[in-house]
């Protein structure tokens, strides 16, 4: 449920339960009372005690419009109780302090008790006998000087009575069901929201303290919900950067030292050499040249340590854009190896292609960087051969949705310990990391996953070793 929502219908509900409530609690009250007493609380009741107030006051009208000494004829007395019969009223007629005419027995007692009730302008009921009245006083002034008094004495309905409290008693419960319900609903709301949000701002002050392992969790309404998962998105993205800067910080490490202990061999030797020419160690000329070949050959290593590291960083931070084209896989193995064919024999290693591909194949690939990984791949192999007659061989062959390269060699092989890692950078064992800058593989699964493809090694012991590369067809 939205926050909009929720809020119309708690405001909804602050009305319509007191409402029902109150409807409910009503209508049980008047079904008890009506069996209970036998009373009916009705409003035609209570609007019976209206007519009644509205007739006496009528009737008092009439009386005053009449002249005082009419009062004492017996007509207009039948006349006036006539019109009070019609309401259950009584009149009382007194002259001089004495009841001239009285519809109802009164005692001394009740009668006081009326002529104080009438006399008050505040209306008071006054019970007469098991009935009780509203009493309206009509004070009256005779031609012969003498005062006189009509009382308009008029029923008071118990029904009407207990309509009234019970209108009371209806709009008290209303309120205070109205208060309650309000306090619960506003309870409820708030901790529908302060909930959440006391957990939003838990898990933040978490994340200021660089806890980043605290997870978010949705709760509450859509819109919370959704700060809610923006704020995981934030916290997993953080947790993610700080783990790559982390790994970023290790590599740097990692490299610094590496590449200090790769480099520190060739320039080493480089130090050495000249020494031996200043020395005076290399005294024919054929000693200085045999070492300033090897000066040149160890410069070109590190030359050619530092390119590797350079690339390797670029491709590990995805800063080499790749440009890929459409190539007809078997085609480009082909002019590969007549590139690189000149090399391997002059090392005595004899290459070939094997196409097991029932039709022309086409990939989509960097043909330039897809290069530097063949390249790598048969110069790691050319570095590591042990064999007086060496044998590369590239297979080509394709799965239903993939091409598969494999460049088999029959060199040294490497060991089951070591396979799982020939790909790391700089990674050392003594056969398959002990030449070159230790990056020529690494550079070559960056380049291939580059291409969303995969690359691995199997070993045959002794026998060599098989490079194998899955790319995608297009």
């Amino acid at each position: 449920m939205d926050l909009k929502k929720r809020m119309i219908l708690a405001n909804a509900s602050t009305v319509i339960i007191p409402t029902v409530i109150t409807v409910f609690i009503a209508v049980a009250f008047l079904f008890i009372y009506g069996k209970l007493s036998g009373d009916d609380l009705s409003f035609k009741n209570y609007q019976r005690l209206s007519e009644i107030k509205f007739e006496l006051l009528n009737t008092e009208t009439n009386v005053l419009q009449q002249t005082p000494e009419l009062i004492e004829d017996g007509g207009v007395q039948k006349h006036l109780q006539e019109r009070l019969a019609e309401i259950h009223g009584q009149l009382v007629v007194i002259k001089d302090e004495k009841v001239i005419f009285s519809s109802l027995n009164l005692s001394k007692i009740d009668m006081e008790k009326a002529l104080d009730a009438g006399n008050m302008k505040r209306t008071e009921p006054v019970v007469i006998g098991d009935n009780t009245y509203t009493v309206q006083s009509i004070s009256l002034q005779f031609k012969d000087g003498t005062k006189g008094n009509v009382l308009l004495l008029a029923p008071l309905d118990q029904a009407a009575i207990n309509f009234t409290r019970f209108i009371i008693i209806i709009g008290v419960t209303f309120v205070l069901v109205f208060m309650l319900t309000n306090s619960l609903v506003s309870y409820h709301f708030s901790r529908t929201i302060l909930k959440p949000l006391r957990n939003l701002q838990s898990a933040a002050a978490e994340i200021s303290r660089g806890n980043l392992d605290q997870a978010i969790v949705e709760e509450g309404d859509q819109e919370i919900q959704a700060l809610c998962r923006d704020l995981e998105v934030m916290r997993l993205r953080l947790k993610d950067s700080v783990h790559t800067q982390l790994k970023y910080e290790d590599n740097r490490k990692m490299l610094i030292s590496s590449i200090s202990h790769d480099l520190k061999t060739p320039v080493t030797s480089i130090k050495g050499y000249i020494e031996g020419i200043l020395d005076g160690i290399a005294n024919t000329p054929e000693k200085r040249e045999r070492y300033l070949k090897t000066i040149s050959l160890k410069a070109h290593q590190v030359d050619q340590m530092i390119d590797d590291l350079l690339l390797y960083a670029k491709l590990d931070l995805n800063q080499i854009p790749f440009d890929f084209e459409k190539t007809d896989i078997e085609d480009y193995l082909k002019l590969c190896l007549l590139e690189s064919e000149p090399e391997l024999e002059r090392s005595q290693i004899k290459v070939s292609l094997r196409n097991d591909l029932r039709q022309k194949q086409f990939v989509f690939l960097d043909r330039a960087r897809m290069k530097r990984v063949i390249v790598n791949i048969l110069d790691n192999s050319r570095k590591y051969m042990n064999k007086d007659q060496g044998e590369i061989e590239i297979l080509l062959r394709d799965t239903p949705t993939s091409i598969i390269i494999e460049l088999r060699d029959n060199g040294s092989g490497i060991s089951e310990g070591d396979l799982p890692y020939i790909f790391d950078r700089f990674y050392r064992s003594d056969r398959a990391r002990s030449k070159g800058s230790g990056l020529g593989l690494a550079i070559a699964k960056q380049i291939i996953e580059g291409h969303e493809g995969r690359i691995w090694a199997t070993s045959q012991g002794e026998e060599g070793t098989s490079i194998m590369i899955s790319l995608s067809k297009s």
